[in-house]
């Protein structure tokens, strides 16, 4: 149930580091993520000479700050660790990631700054996955993401049954990348797909499928079909519709149609995915939005809000800003 008054929530913002300051992170970017780091960097107001220089992560937490205090129709954005992929054995495979975001830094950042919320990142598959999970809640982790498909973490596999128990117990939320991925390198292209919550969602753990499932048109496959049937038949699922205000051909007119349909538009939540850059420029092309709304988003300085403004100019309502409070652990 959404509560008026509650905060309006951005809940898909990525944290990006270098490791200046001692943050712990860092940056590699392979593939698609090299030819787009300085569509990434400038996102969010910065250049490719400050990611390469000595105070890249503190000049990335303060613009995301400045963004959230700039904006009228975001409250608060939950900033997302990044876990390295996985063998089931446990080994990490670092060479198989574009970056990493530990879970100490999004937690800090979150008790440092109300305006922020920490999303960590937990493969369940590490030897001391229990032990990172009670560290997170205890330090007021308000949900928990990953990237299937990336990081190479099938929920439904038996072994994760007891991570998924305690999650479920302590309220933790699961927001899972569904979906295309051409940023980073992909384990499994099979756990694109919104089934690879079943189990997660059978335990009683609520999910939310980020981008709804949906695919790059033409490149890749689709799930949102699959995201809308797995809709109906479990109430603790929903979804964001984050990256769906950008370049990346996710988004078409029946999938909108759907999304801000009354009866999925009540399980969405609003998500950005900065610092992926957000334009109405396809969903114009496409004629989802209006040539004059397209100007007036393309005006609007604030990347955050700017994306914020178009997914209410694509008819997402009030709601979808305010649910994830009721959705993510916030307490």
């Amino acid at each position: 149930m959404v509560e008026r008054g509650s905060p309006r929530i951005d809940c898909h913002v990525h944290i990006v580091g270098t490791g200046t300051g001692g943050t712990g992170c860092w940056y590699r970017p392979k593939g698609l993520t090299r030819i787009g780091e300085p569509f990434l960097v400038r996102a969010v107001g910065l250049t490719t000479k400050d990611l390469h220089g000595p105070e890249f992560d503190r000049l990335y937490a303060e613009k995301l700050l400045e963004m959230v205090r700039g904006a009228t129709l975001i409250d608060r954005a939950m900033l997302l660790a990044h876990e390295l992929p996985h063998k089931e054995d446990g080994t990490a495979i670092p060479e198989l990631s574009s970056l990493y975001v530990p879970n100490d830094y999004v937690l800090k950042l979150a008790q440092d700054h109300p305006e922020f919320l920490a999303g960590v990142s937990i493969h369940p598959a590490r030897k001391d996955a229990m032990e990172e999970l009670e560290k997170c809640l205890a330090g007021g982790a308000a949900a928990l993401k990953c990237l299937p498909n990336v990081q190479g973490i099938d929920w439904n596999l038996p072994r994760y049954t007891a991570f998924l128990e305690r999650m479920a117990e302590a309220k933790l939320p699961l927001l899972a990348h569904t979906g295309s991925e051409r940023t980073m390198p992909v384990m499994d292209h099979a756990l694109a797909s919104p089934k690879v919550l079943t189990r997660a969602l059978e335990i009683g753990v609520t999910c939310i499928a980020a981008h709804a499932g949906t695919g790059m048109m033409v490149l890749d496959p689709d799930y949102f079909d699959v995201f809308a049937e797995m809709l109906a038949k479990y109430p603790n699922l929903y979804g964001d519709n984050s990256a769906l205000a950008g370049l990346s051909f996710r988004l078409r007119p029946s999938a909108l149609r759907g999304l801000v349909s009354t009866e999925m538009e009540g399980r969405i939540l609003h998500g950005s995915d900065l610092p992926v850059p957000s334009s109405g420029l396809l969903t114009w092309v496409f004629g989802m939005l209006s040539w004059r709304d397209f100007r007036a988003s393309a005006a609007i300085r604030n990347p955050m809000e700017r994306d914020a403004r178009l997914k209410q100019m694509l008819g997402f309502g009030e709601e979808s800003f305010l649910r994830a409070a009721s959705v993510l652990r916030t307490a």
